[in-house]
C-alpha cells in the first residue's frame, strides 16, 4: 500500500499480518493432502489440527467443535438452517429469529424459506429489543420445531456490542438456538462461547489480520449440529465436505494467535486513539453525530453521519484525499447504499453514514491526518451549503 494513503477500514479487511503471511508461505512448501495417512498427508493434517486448536482457544471452545469453512458467510449458510440433528436423531427448526441489523450474510436467512424468517426490531440505541424477543419468541410455535436466534455480537457499522448474554437467557427459557456472529468480535473483546451462552460462534480469518478465504463455525459442543451445507468426502468430520485449506488456515491460526495476545491491552490503546479522533471531529464540526457513542462499543469503530453529506460523496471526497473508509458494510461488491442498521434505528434512510475502524497498527500521526482530512471535508461541506 502506497505511503501516502492510510487505511482505516479494517472492518472490511485488517491488514496481513506478517506472521500470518510467513506462515501461509511455509504451508504453500507442504505436499500431501490431509486426509492421506502417509507422511506428509499426516504432517498436513497435523498443521490443520493445531490451527483448530487455535482458533478454538481465539473462541474459548473446545478445538473439536471448530468446523473450518470457506468464510463466515458460508459457516453463516451452513448453521442456518431448519434441519439439524442431536446425535442420529433429527432435530427441526421452525422458525428462524434474526435482528435488524444483522449483516447481510445472516439477514438472507441460510437455508431457512423467506417465509420462516422473522425480524428482531433494535432500540434506537441501536440495541437487539430484548422484550420484542421475548414477545416473539412467547408467540413461536413449538410444534413447528425449535425457534433459532441469530445475533451478532458486535455490529460491523456501529461498533455497538450486544447484550448476548442476556439474550442467551431469553432464547434458552424459551428452548431455542442462539447462534452469534462474531466476525467483528474476534480479536477486539474476549470470546467465551461458554460465557455468552451461544451455541455457535461464526468468525472469519481475515477480520483479525488472516488471509481471506478461511472461517469457522464454533460449537458449543459436539452433539447438536446442522445438517451439511457441502457434501462429498466427509472431511471435517462429515460436517464440511472438501479438501481443506491448509494455506488458509495457516495463516488464520497465526492471526488468531496473534489476535488473543495481550488483547486487552491492545484493545485499550486502539480506543484512545478512536476517541481522540472523535474528539477531533467533533471541534471541527459540532453537529457531526457519531451513532452509538452513548452505549457500549468496540474499540475500534467510529460510525459518523456529517448532516446533509451523502455517504457516497464523503466516501469519495476521503479516498481523493488519501484516507480508505466505508459508507457501513464492505458486503455488497462496492454498491454505497443506505444502511438497513441505520434504517433499523429509526434513522432517515436518506441520511447516510461512514464508518472508520482501526486497528493495533494504527499510529497517532494517521489519526491526526485523518482528523485533518475530515476538517477539510467538514469545511466543504459547510462552503457548499450542504449543512447549516
Amino acid at each position: 500500500m502506497s505511503s501516502s494513503r492510510i487505511y482505516m477500514d479494517w472492518n472490511a479487511t485488517a491488514p496481513l499480518l506478517a506472521e500470518a503471511r510467513d506462515a501461509c508461505l511455509s504451508a504453500l512448501d507442504l505436499v500431501g493432502n490431509p486426509s492421506s495417512v502417509h507422511g506428509e498427508g499426516r504432517t498436513i493434517r497435523t498443521l490443520i489440527e493445531n490451527a483448530r486448536r487455535d482458533v478454538a482457544a481465539l473462541c474459548g471452545a473446545k478445538a473439536a467443535s471448530v468446523i473450518f469453512t470457506s468464510g463466515a458467510t458460508e459457516a453463516a449458510n451452513m448453521v442456518l438452517t431448519p434441519d439439524f440433528r442431536m446425535g442420529r436423531t433429527p432435530l427441526k427448526i421452525g422458525r428462524l429469529y434474526a435482528s435488524a441489523i444483522e449483516h447481510p450474510a445472516v439477514r438472507e436467512g441460510g437455508r431457512f424459506a423467506r417465509e420462516n424468517v422473522s425480524e428482531v426490531p433494535v432500540t434506537a440505541a441501536g440495541i437487539v429489543d430484548l422484550e420484542a424477543l421475548r414477545e416473539l419468541l412467547d408467540a413461536h410455535d413449538r410444534e413447528s420445531g425449535l425457534p433459532m436466534v441469530a445475533v451478532m455480537l458486535v455490529n460491523n457499522e456501529t461498533g455497538i456490542v450486544q447484550p448476548v448474554a442476556e439474550i442467551a437467557e431469553i432464547v434458552r427459557g424459551h428452548g431455542g438456538i442462539l447462534v452469534v456472529d462474531a466476525v467483528q468480535a474476534a480479536g477486539r473483546l474476549p470470546l467465551s462461547i461458554e460465557a455468552l451462552g451461544a451455541d455457535f460462534l461464526i468468525i472469519s480469518s481475515h477480520k483479525i489480520g488472516g488471509p481471506k478465504g478461511a472461517g469457522a463455525l464454533v460449537a458449543r459442543g459436539e452433539i447438536m449440529m446442522p445438517t451439511p451445507l457441502i457434501r462429498g468426502g466427509g472431511q471435517e468430520k462429515g460436517h464440511r465436505s472438501g479438501t481443506e485449506n491448509a494455506v488458509a488456515l495457516a495463516g488464520f491460526a497465526a492471526a488468531a494467535r496473534k489476535a488473543a495476545d495481550n488483547l486487552t491491552e491492545r484493545m485499550t490503546s486502539v480506543a484512545a486513539l478512536r476517541d481522540r479522533l472523535e474528539q477531533e471531529m467533533q471541534v471541527s464540526a459540532p453537529d457531526v453525530v457519531i451513532h452509538g457513542r452513548d452505549v457500549s462499543r468496540v474499540g475500534n469503530t467510529s460510525f459518523f453521519t456529517l448532516p446533509g453529506m451523502k455517504a457516497e460523496t464523503g466516501q469519495i471526497a476521503f479516498d481523493l484525499e488519501g484516507v480508505a473508509l466505508s459508507a457501513g458494510s464492505a458486503c455488497s461488491s462496492g454498491k454505497v447504499g443506505q444502511s438497513h442498521v441505520l434504517t433499523a434505528m429509526g434513522y432517515d434512510p436518506r441520511q447516510g453514514a461512514l464508518r472508520i475502524s482501526i486497528g493495533p497498527a494504527t499510529t497517532e500521526a494517521e489519526i491526526e491526518r485523518c482528523a485533518a482530512v475530515f476538517a477539510k471535508v467538514a469545511a466543504r461541506r459547510r462552503a457548499t451549503g450542504q449543512a447549516a
